[in-house]
């Protein structure tokens, strides 16, 4: 089949998106964010339901939500208190899923030049997620905790639509399950209700395409590792 022009321009949004660990400063304007966001709300969902809520986060309100997280997250007794809204990861890794975590990890860490021993430098990468990585625009997205397990489907399809209109528009992103954790902290400041599940939080704005951490491109399985054609 030829490609078609439209094609290749989705296709580009698509393949070029991955987690961008560096940010410059460059502002992303409220009206683009707007945008972004009306362009993701077309994801399907189930019966229309639509169950995501984004929250935006700029300048003195994106500060003091880093600030508060990383004052708990640099205090132990606070941070081994805290435990996840849900559990994002399986309670006992297995195969594949282990060796694929743990290849991503190794290979940022390698190109940090940070050794497996070099927990303080770890502590300290793991630390930049509550930075949004320098990004001048910070989400965090919920779902109501009444809804059920179709709607985090939906919010798949919302978060991936959003992330390739950024893409679209020359941004960069990163979705972030780091900020589950920090549910606590992250209600306090920002008056998120108990009812809501925090999903995950997200940087987006312009990448620094000058620091190393940001050519890390994870490997993806071969379509024969996860595809079977029934006919």
């Amino acid at each position: 089949m030829i490609q078609t022009n439209q094609q290749k321009i989705v296709d580009e949004a698509i393949t070029s998106r991955h987690s961008m660990r560096a940010f410059l400063p460059t502002p992303v304007s409220r009206e683009d964010v707007a945008s972004m966001l009306e362009v993701a709300s077309r994801a399907p969902s189930g019966s229309n339901t639509q169950p995501w809520k984004a929250y935006v986060l700029m300048g003195a309100m994106k500060e003091r939500l880093t600030s508060e997280i990383l004052a708990v997250y640099q205090d132990k007794a606070k941070f081994e208190a805290l435990t996840e809204d849900y559990r994002y990861y399986p309670t006992d890794w297995s195969s594949p899923y282990l060796e694929r975590r743990r290849k991503v990890g190794l290979d940022l860490y390698k190109l940090l030049g940070l050794g497996r021993d070099d927990k303080a430098g770890m502590h300290a990468q793991h630390g930049r997620n509550y930075s949004f990585f320098g990004a001048p625009v910070g989400m965090i997205f919920t779902i109501e905790r009444k809804m059920n397990t179709g709607s985090w489907l939906d919010f798949g399809c919302f978060l991936q639509s959003l992330m390739v209109a950024a893409r679209g528009r020359g941004l960069d992103t990163c979705a972030q399950a780091a900020f589950n954790r920090f549910h606590p902290v992250i209600r306090r400041v920002t008056g998120i209700s108990e009812q809501e599940i925090v999903m995950c939080g997200l940087a987006l704005g312009v990448a620094d395409l000058s620091k190393i951490e940001n050519t890390l491109i994870s490997e993806r399985e071969p379509l024969a590792g996860f595809t079977e054609f029934l006919d």
